[in-house]
């Protein structure tokens, strides 16, 4: 039988969890909220890291998955299909939280969940993100300007596979992992 303090202690582990998925959801229908732009780590072709700011477009914590858009011709995508663990490394100064996601990367160019987010995009400014003639990172040569049918939007869907929570406060740092076998406290 597991003693009282130790409930206390999963009790008190399971409220910050939701507190950190309620953060994610929050950033992404509040723009000005400072986990909205992630940095997301990989690695590249060549075995070297990158690291890019995103936007998060979505956080479900029924199936622990954060979704980001990007332009199928960006560089991520060809690192994220050969190579999809990557970690997504969020910091609110107001909260003085940190929080490093690490997940696996399924990268969709098609299908339902490209086109649902396409019609969300496809009414904003940033359509035309999504439908220039030229991949993310190429030198711009002047064109002329036509229209094409098709748009790049491509969704990373990334399964959270663990949490590295870290709050720095006066008081005294706290430090909590979350990943399949549970969650447990940290040395900060």
């Amino acid at each position: 039988m597991r003693a009282p303090s130790d409930r206390s202690i999963d009790s008190e582990f399971d409220s910050l969890r939701a507190q950190i998925w309620h953060q994610l959801q929050q950033a992404v229908s509040e723009r000005g909220h400072e986990w909205r732009t992630p940095v997301l780590a990989d690695v590249d072709v060549d075995g070297l890291p990158q690291a890019r700011t995103v936007v998060l477009r979505q956080a479900d914590p029924i199936a622990s998955t954060l979704q980001i858009y990007t332009d199928s011709r960006s560089p991520k995508v060809v690192e994220l299909v050969g190579r999809p663990d990557a970690v997504l490394v969020f910091w609110s100064r107001r909260l003085s939280w940190q929080l490093r996601a690490r997940v696996t990367v399924q990268v969709q160019t098609n299908g339902q969940l490209v086109e649902a987010a396409w019609e969300q995009v496809s009414r904003t400014a940033s359509v035309a993100d999504y439908l220039a003639p030229a991949a993310p990172g190429s030198v711009v040569v002047p064109t002329a300007q036509g229209g094409h049918a098709s748009h790049y939007l491509a969704v990373l869907l990334a399964r959270v596979e663990a949490f590295d929570w870290l709050e720095l406060a006066r008081e005294g740092h706290r430090r909590v992992r979350f990943d399949e076998s549970g969650a447990c406290a940290l040395v900060p």
